[in-house]
């Protein structure tokens, strides 16, 4: 009797998981290279919403597609103009700021998700959880994370484009997303989510993408990181060589 009643507790459950839609995400290149002349890349995240027995559910079926570089620590600093100079005045410290944050969706996230919701999954640039360290005002803090969010949107490194997701018969989605050229190297995680009737149901479905830096661009990188000594040396002595160069130039015409 105990096994029965165990049988059919487990029932609803197994029923539930298989009900549970899976995505087949993908990207067209899992690796974005920087070379001389970069100018940024557009990537595009694509792939299917599998049904169980193949029928789409009922209601509305909406994607949300994040593409997230790596994090680090970041100080932000506020200048202030004092007698006439532009000087650092307030600053605060972030724990984790990620370096790329972009986000597609099928419809804009306030008709898809609610701010709860939108909150856990951390969608959209006004929900992004920054971490500041240490203890600071909790209106100082919105500032400063609101201050940091305009400045990485202004320079093309966080961007929400709303609607940009394409959705074909409630089964195949893509979406592009521009790569600027000043993306810092590192990997890079899409995830995709797959939300219906407000609620997000599929959110575990991630690909990596790679950026790094190839070519005269990845020598400097290297000189510059594992032979300090040496690349400071090679700089001075490259200027000294091409300011005794220019004045020669000079005295010759």
């Amino acid at each position: 009797m105990r096994l029965i009643a165990l049988l059919l507790l487990l029932m609803p459950i197994a029923a539930s998981a298989q009900s549970v839609p899976k995505l087949v995400p993908d990207v067209s290149q899992r690796q974005i290279d920087i070379q001389s002349g970069f100018t940024g890349a557009e990537l595009l995240l694509f792939g299917a919403i599998i049904y169980p027995r193949g029928v789409a559910p009922e209601g509305q079926i909406d994607v949300a597609v994040v593409l997230r570089g790596p994090t680090s620590p970041i100080t932000l600093r506020e200048k202030q103009k004092i007698a006439g100079i532009w000087i650092n005045a307030d600053s605060s410290d972030f724990r984790s700021v990620p370096a790329y944050y972009a986000i597609a969706s099928s419809r804009p996230l306030d008709q898809i998700v609610d701010d709860k919701t939108a909150a856990i999954y951390e969608l959209g640039l006004d929900k992004l959880q920054l971490s500041p360290s240490g203890e600071v005002d909790a209106k100082e803090q919105r500032r400063f994370s609101s201050g940091l969010v305009d400045l990485q949107r202004r320079g093309g490194l966080f961007r929400e484009e709303a609607g940009s997701v394409e959705i074909t018969d409630q089964v195949l989605y893509r979406a592009r997303l521009n790569i600027p050229s000043s993306v810092p190297v590192g990997t890079y995680v899409a995830e995709t989510l797959l939300i219906r009737d407000g609620r997000v149901i599929v959110a575990d479905d991630k690909v990596e993408v790679r950026v790094r830096k190839t070519g005269f661009e990845q020598l400097i990188t290297i000189l510059a990181r594992d032979y300090s000594l040496f690349y400071g040396t090679m700089a001075v002595l490259v200027s000294l060589l091409l300011g005794w160069f220019a004045g020669y130039i000079f005295q010759r015409f």
